[in-house]
């Protein structure tokens, strides 16, 4: 694309700011030959080369001239913020004429008290159940008995046209004042909308993309799909395809149907109880096996036909949800009807764990394969674009969610100045298994603390685990001159936020942020500028060699041949690199990434890293910080 067609191009291509980046021009270009050939495409596009404007840009002016939709699907609300704000500036800047839809999932929409804390097939199960009754107030206002938008409802969505393109808070604002049900108004707006900001599992849920292509009217096979930090759809297709039963479960469902006098579901479940502890009994705590299909089937049966016991208890679920939001029994009846589908691509588990008072035995139908999910819709796409900062190596992904071979992967480089960031690797420690120990731990502890004093302001530390952070943090908190602040398991959005401010504040004097590489802060955090100047990634977050992952392996080598790299390795890379990237947010950062472990060192595991992250393995990291920093 030369300078003197730039204009005209960007143009014709609703492209929402004056100048292009370098690279991401390439990208542009690149999207656009994808859609005009209907072909779908893979991206590996670092952060900083602008992927959202370089997709949904040339997308939009393509599905204007088609009469086509785009979906926009990512998981993050901050993503949804990012696609809004990119279509504003192309109406504004364009005078475009289109309608954005930005919608979440239908319980974070429903104003109901109480209805957040269900499971979404709970509240699917509830919300229906209501609607059919017309006890929603909400929806009694919003439709009519033929099914129609009510005279308010078109009224309010008349309003929300005007203020395009808004997100989903705004629109829940707006019909909460005027008692309506917000999904529904975007549904409806969504029907006459171009663009469709929403969740991966509205299109990957075969059951939530039936209802949700049917109520808004769009197909899959005039519609362009862009998944936005791809690298976390394999794993949430696989979360949406998976169902768990445990004696938990059926011990709340049994209350539950002794509370409402179901005898004979009481004693269904009590049965299925039964049924987990005879098969678990060998099990001590802390361990699991496989079991097969006809196993729990048989032994279900043994006490009445599984078939009458799963039917029996889905009635008293329904009957349940008519006097509360939650069923348990409908939970346990789901899973049975679940157990009874294929094998292919699946697992079977059950684990006994230590609970605070009793053991819980839990009985899992795991889907191994995403494949399963996302094929088809990718097919039938006119084109699905996958994108992501990490998504590498490309090939995995096309063959890990079923696009076709003739899918065009490409990788981008950082846009960045490399003499911005240090990328080292330290090969003096280790946290692998064998080489655990008091001396061991002691020692990442010392390099830890050499670093965060090398370098000026905040730093960042990512371990593997919770454990290994307890660990280390022993031998390095007695050293530190920076305030440290550390991540707890199962942190509220108000408790991230708020040690995210608290870190912020102390960019002057320095402080460590203590986290793990898959908890809160292990992606989708911003700190630019000064707000962080070193990362440092402790080990390597591998996958607790567990049951699930000796499978996922055994089932990718199976189809691939390919098991180790895809089931256990690059998954735990692409952890890493998500930490690495919170360093470097734009163009004027200046950031040290430390690899802190000998096998980053080696070829085996060195082959997973970009290209283009001109590492370099040292021991002699102080001086290198230090000059780095101009100290």
């Amino acid at each position: 694309m030369h300078d003197n067609e730039k204009p005209k191009e960007l143009k014709e291509l609703l492209f929402p700011y004056d100048q292009i980046r370098e690279v991401q021009d390439r990208m542009v270009a690149r999207v656009s030959e994808c859609l005009e050939k209907k072909q779908h495409l893979i991206v590996h596009a670092p952060t900083g080369l602008g992927k959202t404007a370089a997709t949904l840009a040339p997308a939009l002016s393509y599905a204007l001239k088609k009469e086509l939709t785009v979906f926009f699907l990512t998981s993050r609300h901050t993503q949804h913020l990012i696609a809004l704000e990119t279509l504003k500036r192309i109406k504004e800047k364009f005078n475009a004429a289109f309608t954005a839809t930005d919608i979440i999932g239908k319980r974070w929409m429903c104003p109901v008290p109480g209805t957040d804390l269900l499971y979404s097939s709970e509240f699917y199960d509830y919300c229906k159940k209501q609607r059919e009754d017309n006890l929603c107030e909400f929806y009694a206002n919003t439709k009519n008995k033929s099914k129609k938008l009510s005279d308010a409802a078109k009224a309010v969505l008349d309003e929300i046209k005007q203020m395009q393109p808004c997100d989903s808070g705004q629109v829940m604002k707006l019909c909460g004042e005027n008692i309506l049900c917000a999904y529904e108004v975007s549904m409806a707006l969504a029907a006459k909308s171009q663009v469709i900001i929403a969740d991966y599992h509205h299109l990957f849920n075969p059951n939530i993309r039936e209802t949700f292509l049917a109520k808004t009217g769009k197909s899959l096979n005039e519609s362009i799909i862009i998944i936005d930090e791809g690298h976390n759809l394999p794993m949430r297709v696989r979360e949406l395809a998976s169902e768990k039963l445990s004696s938990y479960i059926l011990d709340r469902a049994i209350k539950e149907a002794r509370k409402f006098r179901l005898e004979e579901t009481e004693e269904n479940l009590s049965s299925i109880k039964l049924v987990l502890e005879k098969m678990a009994e060998e099990l001590q705590p802390g361990s699991e096996k496989k079991v097969k299909k006809e196993a729990f089937v048989s032994a279900v049966s043994k006490y009445a036909d599984y078939d009458e016991i799963s039917a029996d208890l889905e009635f008293a679920g329904e009957s349940i949800r008519e006097l509360q939001k939650q069923s348990f029994a409908g939970a346990a009846a789901r899973f049975m009807d679940r157990w009874m589908e294929a094998d292919e691509g699946f697992t079977r588990i059950i684990s006994k764990v230590q609970g605070r008072k009793d053991e819980i035995i839990t009985l899992s139908y795991r889907c191994l394969d995403p494949s399963l999910m996302t094929k088809a819709v990718v097919e039938q796409s006119h084109a699905t674009i996958l994108m992501s900062g990490t998504l590498t190596p490309t090939d995995m992904y096309r063959n890990l969610l079923g696009f076709p071979k003739n899918t065009v992967e490409e990788t981008y480089p950082s846009p960045f100045p490399r003499e911005n960031r240090l990328n080292l690797i330290i090969p003096k420690t280790t946290t692998k298994f064998t080489s655990r120990s008091p001396k061991e731990f002691e020692d990442i502890a010392n390099i830890c603390a050499e670093i965060i004093e090398d370098v000026p302001g905040n730093c960042a530390v990512f371990f593997p685990s919770y454990d290994m952070m307890a660990n280390i943090h022993s031998f390095l908190y007695p050293q530190l001159k920076k305030k440290a602040i550390i991540e707890k398991s199962g942190l509220s959005k108000e408790d991230k936020k708020g040690i995210l401010e608290e870190f912020k504040q102390h960019r002057k004097k320095g402080a460590v942020l203590m986290a793990v590489a898959t908890g809160s802060f292990g992606e989708s955090i911003d700190l630019p500028g000064d707000l962080l100047n070193a990362v440092i990634i402790v080990g390597l977050p591998l996958q607790r060699p567990d049951l699930e992952t000796s499978e996922l392996i055994n089932y990718y080598d199976k189809k691939f041949g390919k098991g180790w790299d895809y089931g256990y390795v690059f998954p735990a890379f692409n952890k890493c690199l998500q930490n690495a990237g919170r360093c470097i947010r734009s163009n004027e950062d200046r950031g040290v990434i430390v690899f802190l472990d000998e096998r980053y060192a080696w070829k085996n595991y060195r082959r997973c890293f970009p290209t283009d992250l001109n590492l370099m393995v040292t021991d002699n990291y102080r001086k290198i910080i230090e000059e780095f920093f101009g100290k």
